[in-house]
Formats: structure tokens, C-alpha cells, sequence
């Protein structure tokens, strides 16, 4: 098995510490990205390492470092703590707590493996719209673009670091030989398949648009059918458009979806003047990234053309496909094999911090099964047993790697 009875009841006490912490009444919580809240997390994170005597220490950006001796090469391990607004209560933490627990194991053992557990900051877009904030800060040295963002509650990004003494020229990580994060699958793949380890090969590249759709708004009983120039009726067309060619590049497993949508006036009695969309697509082929990006852009010009209206596209993001180390994952398929998990090699739809680490060190990302395949959602969750599981995949990979 790999774990005992007094490791679940560990993890289960540090649930129980967490639980509350952004708390709302629907039953999920909010633990948005450089807020109060998150800051009790990493509290709690630091609480825990000192009750196991090891050391904490913070960076430049505000990310949250625990190791067990003074280390300048070590193993990485970790996630984050931020959440969705009203998320789960397992998204990141389950990444970071595995990493507590293969120190303890380390510990109990007796043995030298020179490891770090870390906790990123804000890898949630829901405060600033930005995602893996902190992870990109420490990975890029440079996130001047960040200054500006504004979030939820009015405060620029860049308030927040000249109030906390954090900076957007941070050092880049140095030292870390290699970083593995361990990640609910946020799908029903393992679950459906009864497997309890997924080897990421590759994360998907996300690239997201925003659209405006210009016509006339107009009053909704005397304009005739013939003349109108509704905007929101050339969204439908082109939200169904985009649903359309996300299934045509579902054979190189991309996707799109169109997530947010504004309709302006938005009044019952006037015909909608102008529509904002906003899309994410995302794949682990760029061309078929290149293909989406065209596709949509075009057919969203032709159906504005057909329908006299203005058709505007803009940029909102987007990374590559980032591929994990082979090196690792096959030295990680050698130990999963050793403590006979049933596992699979698959690909992660979801970013992580994994895809900015693996700028600067070999990079692995593992997953474990949840319930029903449900994240960002009050349902979500995985057994402790998972969590186990997870964190035992890593302890057997680093002790093969210093044996």
C-alpha cells in the first residue's frame, strides 16, 4: 500500500484546519489569489511544516517554501492554495499536502533526499483574469504586464505588491533539479477506467479571445424582422459555429468553448445592439491551435457580413502546449509500477504551474482520480486514500533518484 492508517488521519486533520478558511454559504469556498484568504492557507501550510520542524521562507512574489534543511539543490514538489470562486476545497491543495506528507515520510525514514515543498500563488484566473501568477513571475523575472490588473475587489495587482514589499523583477527559481506536481485530474478518465495514477505527457496550451459583435439596437416591436441588424442572433450563430469546430479538432484532442457572454442593452424590449464573447480554446497541437484561432475569426467575419454587421476580434492570452519531461515520466512509470498502481499516460486540458516551472527544471505532473470528474465546483473531491497514493508515487520516484 505504501501509507498507513496515521498518514490518512494526517491528511485528514489538515483538511480539517483548511475547512473553513473561505467558507460561504453555498458550501464551496473562495480563496481568491493575493487576498486574506489565501493568505490563511499559506498560514496554515507554515503551521503544519513547523509542527514536522521544518523550514519556511518566502520569495519575492509572495510564494510559500517549506524544506527540510538549508538547500541550494533539491527537488521540488507542490501546487497551489488559491481557489475558484465558490470552488473546492481539493484544486491545488491536494499538491501541496502531498508534498508535506512525502517530507514527513523523508523524515520518519531517515533518509537524505533534498526536497522543498511550495505553495504558488494565485494560479486561479478568478481574482485578475490572469492565471499562475506566481509560478510565472518566479520562472520569467518579469511581470510588468501584471502591474495594472485590477481585482475583484478594485485593488490593482500592482497595490497589492507595493503594500506587501513584492516585487515584478523577481529572481528567477535557481536550484531545483526537478519539480513534480501532484493534481486532481479535474476529468472522469481515472476514475471511469478504475486506474489511481495518470502521467501527464503533455498540458494543453490555452488561447483566448474576446468578440465583439456591433449592430443596432433598436425598439423591439416596431423594427421589422427584415431590416434588423441583431447582434445577439449573430452570436448564436457563431457560439454554434465555434461548438462546431471545437468537435472538428476534438480528433487531436482540442477544444473550444465559448464562456462568457454580454448582451448590450440586454433589455426584453430592445433588439440586442452588441454582444461581447469571450472563447477559450485549448490543445496539445499548435497547429491545431492555428486552425481553431483561423476558423473562428473567419467565420465570425462571414457571418457578421451576411447579417450587415461589425465584427471585431481581440486577444486575450494564450500559451503553448508545454511538454513534461519523457525522462521523468518514465522513471515515474518505473516507480508507479513498483507499488503496482494501475495508472495511464494521458494529457492535462487544464493549466497548471507545472507548465511554468518546466521553463527552468525537468518538469512532471501526476494525477489522482475525483469524484465524478467534478473541480472548481463545492462537489469536487478525492479520496485521502488518492492523496496517499499520489504522494507515495513521488516518495518511491525520489528514493530510486538518490538510491
Amino acid at each position: 500500500m505504501g501509507y498507513s492508517i496515521e498518514d490518512i488521519r494526517y491528511l485528514e486533520t489538515a483538511f480539517e484546519k483548511l475547512y473553513s478558511i473561505g467558507a460561504i454559504e453555498t458550501g464551496g469556498v473562495t480563496r481568491l489569489g493575493y487576498t486574506e484568504k489565501e493568505d490563511e492557507m499559506h498560514e496554515v501550510f507554515f503551521q503544519l511544516a513547523r509542527e514536522m520542524d521544518l523550514k519556511v521562507s518566502v520569495d519575492q512574489v509572495g510564494n510559500g517554501f517549506v524544506s527540510n534543511s538549508d538547500l541550494d539543490n533539491y527537488y521540488l514538489v507542490g501546487s497551489h492554495l488559491d481557489s475558484v470562486v465558490d470552488g473546492g476545497r481539493y484544486d491545488g491543495v491536494v499538491g501541496v499536502l502531498s508534498g508535506l506528507l512525502v517530507m514527513k515520510w523523508i523524515k520518519r525514514d531517515g533518509l537524505n533526499i533534498p526536497l522543498k515543498t511550495v505553495a504558488f500563488r494565485c494560479e486561479e484566473s478568478s481574482n485578475f483574469g490572469v492565471s499562475t501568477i506566481g509560478s510565472e513571475l518566479i520562472t520569467s523575472g518579469n511581470g510588468g504586464d501584471f502591474t495594472s490588473l485590477i481585482g475583484k475587489d478594485g485593488i490593482s495587482l500592482g497595490e497589492i505588491f507595493s503594500k506587501r514589499g513584492y516585487t515584478f523583477k523577481p529572481n528567477i527559481i535557481k536550484g531545483v533539479r526537478e519539480y513534480i506536481e501532484v493534481h486532481i485530474e479535474q476529468a472522469r478518465v481515472l476514475e471511469t477506467n478504475r486506474e489511481k495514477i495518470g502521467v501527464v505527457t503533455t498540458i494543453a496550451g490555452p488561447r483566448r479571445f474576446k468578440y465583439h459583435i456591433t449592430g443596432k439596437a433598436e425598439h423591439s416591436g416596431a423594427t421589422p424582422m427584415n431590416i434588423r441588424r441583431d447582434a445577439l442572433c449573430a452570436a448564436a450563430e457563431l457560439i454554434l459555429e465555434i461548438e462546431k469546430i471545437g468537435l472538428e479538432e476534438s480528433v487531436v484532442h482540442s477544444v473550444a468553448t465559448t464562456g462568457v457572454i454580454k448582451n448590450m442593452p440586454n433589455a426584453l424590449n430592445v433588439i440586442p445592439g452588441e454582444v461581447e464573447l469571450q472563447v477559450d480554446t485549448r490543445g496539445t497541437n499548435s497547429e491545431s491551435l492555428d486552425r481553431m484561432e483561423n476558423h473562428i475569426y473567419q467565420s465570425g467575419k462571414d457571418i457578421c457580413k451576411k447579417r450587415r454587421l461589425q465584427f471585431i476580434r481581440e486577444k486575450l492570452g494564450g500559451s503553448e502546449p508545454t511538454d513534461m519531461s519523457v525522462e521523468m515520466q518514465d522513471k515515474l512509470e518505473r516507480a508507479i509500477t513498483k507499488l503496482g498502481y494501475p495508472y495511464r499516460k494521458m494529457i492535462s486540458g487544464a493549466g497548471h504551474d507545472a507548465m511554468k516551472m518546466a521553463r527552468v527544471c525537468k518538469t512532471a505532473l501526476i494525477f489522482i482520480p475525483c469524484k465524478d470528474g467534478i473541480s472548481h465546483n463545492k462537489n469536487e473531491f478525492t479520496d485521502i486514500s488518492s492523496i496517499c497514493e499520489g504522494a507515495s508515487v513521488i516518495y518511491e520516484y525520489l528514493k530510486q533518484e538518490v538510491s
